[in-house]
Formats: C-alpha cells, sequence, structure tokens
C-alpha cells in the first residue's frame, strides 16, 4: 500500500505536467479558431462551431505513453511558430492525427495504475486526489493563460509537454507488485482469453459494471457536447474573449481542485460511490452557466465513483483491463457528441433557427446528464465474493 501511494507521487506528477499542458490552449483556442477561419471577430461562422467540436472526436485511443507524450508536443509548437489560417489548418489536422494515440493516455494508465495499487475503500479518495491533480493543472494552466500573450501560451504549452515526457521517463517505474501470484489463485477473469472476451464475460455476469458504462457514457457524452459547444456559445452570443475565458474557468477550477484535494477525499472513503455517483450527476444536469460554480463540487465527483465502482468489480490483476474499458466508453461519448452538438449549436445560433432558443443545445446537454443519473439510481451493490464465484463460473464455461 506505501508502495502504492509512493509510485503514484510520480504519477500525479506526469498527470499534473501534461494537463498543464494541454488545459493551457483552453481559453485561447476559441478566439484563435475564430480569428483564422472567421471573417471578421463579431461573425458567429458556422465553421468555427464545426471546427471546435469535431477537433475532439478522436479523444483517448489507448496507447504506449511515451509516444503519445512526444506527439503531444507537434500541435502547440505549430501555433507557437504562427497563426494564421494555413498554419491553423496543418494544426488542426496534426491535432485530430496526433489525437488517436494522445488524448486519455496519461489519464487512462494512470487511473489504471491507482486501481491495482490502492485497495480498500481508499481507492475511492485515491481517484478523486487523481482528479484533483487533473483539475489543478487546469487551474495552472488556465492561470498561466490568463496572463500571457497568445504566441507564448503554445510555447509554454509546448514545453511542458517535453518536461513531462523527460520526467516520466526518468523518473517513473513499471509496477512490479505481487499481483500475478494473488491472480494464480483468485483472479476474477481467465486471462487466457482475449481482452474482448473478458469483457464480454464480465459484462454478461456483472449488471453493475454495465451500468457503470452507460452512466459514462451519458456522462462523456454531455462533457464533451459541453466543450464543443458552450465556450463557442458564449463567443458568439456574449463576445467572450480569451480573458473572460480564464476566468470562468479559473473559478471553476479553483472550487474544484479544493473540493477534489482536500473536500472529497474525506467523504469518499466512508460514503458508498453508488451516492456519490448519483449526487454528482444530478448536479452535473442541473448545472446552469450562470450557476456554473455552485455545482462544480457535485459534478466532479462522477468519474472518480465510476472508476472505483468498477474496480470493485474485478480482481487487482484487471484493473487495466476494466479501467481502459471506462477510458473506451468514455472516449466514445466523446467522440459522437460533437457529431450532434456542434451541428445544432450552430443551427439555433445562425438566422435559420427552426425555433428562437439559442441555448437549446445546452438544454439537449443538461438532459443527457440527466439519463446518465436515473441510470446512476439502479446500481446496486453486490457483494465482491459472489461477483467473483459468478464470473469464474462463467469464465470455466466460456473456456
Amino acid at each position: 500500500m506505501e508502495d502504492g501511494f509512493v509510485g503514484m507521487r510520480h504519477m500525479l506528477t506526469i498527470v499534473f505536467l501534461s494537463g498543464f499542458a494541454g488545459f493551457m490552449e483552453g481559453p485561447v483556442i476559441t478566439d484563435v479558431t475564430v480569428a483564422a477561419v472567421c471573417s471578421s471577430p463579431d461573425d458567429s461562422c458556422s465553421l468555427a462551431v464545426y471546427l471546435t467540436g469535431f477537433q475532439q472526436v478522436t479523444d483517448g485511443i489507448k496507447a504506449v505513453l511515451t509516444l503519445p507524450m512526444c506527439l503531444s508536443i507537434l500541435p502547440p509548437v505549430i501555433l507557437g511558430y504562427r497563426r494564421d489560417t494555413h498554419f491553423f489548418y496543418m494544426f488542426y489536422i496534426i491535432k485530430i492525427l496526433t489525437a488517436l494515440v494522445c488524448e486519455g493516455a496519461v489519464d487512462c494508465l494512470a487511473s489504471a495504475y491507482v486501481a491495482e495499487n490502492i485497495q480498500g475503500r481508499t481507492r475511492i479518495s485515491a481517484f478523486n486526489i487523481l482528479a484533483g491533480v487533473k483539475t489543478m493543472s487546469s487551474l495552472c494552466g488556465t492561470f498561466v493563460a490568463r496572463f500571457l500573450p497568445v504566441a507564448l501560451i503554445f510555447k509554454v504549452s509546448a514545453i511542458s509537454f517535453l518536461v513531462a515526457m523527460v520526467y516520466m521517463r526518468i523518473f517513473l517505474k513499471e509496477s512490479r507488485t505481487d499481483v500475478e501470484q494473488h491472480n494464480n489463485s483468485t483472479s476474477v477473469l481467465n486471462k487466457k482469453q482475449s481482452l474482448l472476451k473478458d469483457m464480454m464475460i464480465l459484462m454478461k455476469t456483472s449488471t453493475i459494471f454495465v451500468q457503470a458504462l452507460v452512466v459514462t457514457f451519458f456522462s462523456s457524452f454531455s462533457d464533451s457536447g459541453m466543450q464543443s459547444a458552450f465556450l463557442y456559445f458564449l463567443k458568439a452570443r456574449f463576445g467572450f474573449d480569451k480573458n473572460q475565458f480564464a476566468d470562468l474557468m479559473l473559478l471553476i477550477t479553483i472550487v474544484g481542485s479544493i473540493s477534489q484535494l482536500f473536500v472529497l477525499p474525506r467523504f469518499a472513503s466512508t460514503i458508498e460511490e453508488r451516492k456519490l455517483l448519483s449526487a454528482g450527476l444530478f448536479m452535473e444536469f442541473t448545472n446552469v452557466p450562470y450557476l456554473t460554480t455552485l455545482f462544480v463540487p457535485g459534478a466532479m465527483l462522477v468519474m472518480p465513483s465510476v472508476c472505483g465502482i468498477a474496480s470493485r468489480q474485478v480482481g487487482p490483476g484487471e484493473q487495466g483491463k476494466v479501467q481502459g474499458c471506462i477510458s473506451g466508453v468514455n472516449s466514445f461519448g466523446k467522440v459522437v457528441a460533437p457529431f450532434v452538438f456542434s451541428p445544432l449549436t450552430a443551427v439555433f445560433l445562425s438566422n435559420n433557427a427552426p425555433f428562437y432558443f439559442p441555448g437549446f443545445s445546452l438544454l439537449c446537454i443538461s438532459l443527457s446528464s440527466m439519463i446518465g443519473f436515473l441510470q446512476s439510481l439502479m446500481i446496486k451493490d453486490v457483494p465482491a465474493s459472489e461477483l467473483n464465484k459468478e464470473i469464474n463460473s462463467t469464465s470455466r464455461e466460456e473456456a
């Protein structure tokens, strides 16, 4: 347990540095997109909405860590060098291609590491700390972006990615625990089967795992929809610029960082994950732009709770597979959302909207979160011993 927390320190540093580099681009990328593809800053051109949304459709493909961290350096280097229309489209294409192996790789690996090395009721607290460090990186990146000029933002982002990669190569060590011996006697899944077959067996025998996947999809679907629509909505309707985006993100991340690092871990180990999950989804779907910061603490409970619930369905040796499956569903939700919400936002912000409701896409996003909330209410606890017996029985039958 102690070794797990020591190793987690290096993983948290990598998560922070990579998150810092990625989140630094958030406040400014909307302005850069509009400046590159729109005829004037006040033009609510639909192309910017489509590009902002579809740029996210390749999130979270699982890959080895060194390659994605190397490739992540390329997009900010391009915009750090020049930001005219031609270079923006070059950035756009490179960003999509690199996102195939970059986005979500660090988060997926970090979640699997926590699930493998932290046991018992402290695991949900560890997931909250991991999410808190990610949010803290967002806070620091947004704060720096608030005061740096646009050209420097992308240069600092590229340097941060480089430092994260070097740190990872030097300090992070492969996890070599005694889980292999443990798996020989108490493994939940049959190690001889393929990953896909393992997941099918788990979904057949664990209703809770399937419910967690459904909740993950709708949560990521709504989150990605908000990312692809909300900032451009503020830009088009209220004329937000880089500094105002940064101010809004700072408020959200300050509240989120404090709650995830200092408040939620104290309660997470004593309150059931499913209750925390339902509370988080409730706050997520009732969220409105004008009261965003009030609902941040609850909304940030969702993914740590899902990871905690899923991790208790298998033994230590299968945590990578389970967290990878959660990450895959999370990525699928992010893939689908921009195809739905980007055109929807563009239509209702245009002069050809079927009826006057500029924020209609935001309403649909909230309804998506509500579906996840209703599903979370159906999740029930199953004793681990019963679950393991059932899965082992099914594994033998499949074999």
